[in-house]
């Protein structure tokens, strides 16, 4: 399992090597939004639980993307992971998940 955090360093772990940058993102469509706004009745208490779900799903994929490109560089663990939330294309059409970090190697 490949250890990852927001913090620059892990508590009782040493870092070894700094193998680079890494990043995943993925993206979600116009279709998505449509389908969500137009169910109002999922809005309970101010919550749009089909929007959450979808949003859970886009940042699963991209820390899978992103730990996947860590473990091609032979990486133990990202550190100092950052997390960004943007709406992209034309008129705001698709809102992406990015997120980004160091991979590293522990002694």
């Amino acid at each position: 399992m490949m250890l990852m955090t927001t913090t620059s360093v892990i508590d009782g772990r040493e870092i070894q090597e700094y193998l680079g940058v890494v990043v995943g993102e993925a993206i979600l469509g116009a279709n998505i939004f449509k389908d969500i706004f137009g169910a109002v009745r999922d809005i309970v208490g101010g919550r749009a639980g089909a929007y959450e779900r979808e949003m859970a799903k886009a940042r699963k994929v991209a820390f899978e993307e992103m730990e996947e490109e860590a473990r091609k560089l032979g990486a133990d663990g990202i550190v100092g992971i950052d997390i960004d939330y943007e709406v992209v294309g034309q008129q705001g059409s698709m809102m992406m998940v990015s997120v980004s970090g160091t991979a590293v190697k522990f002694r």
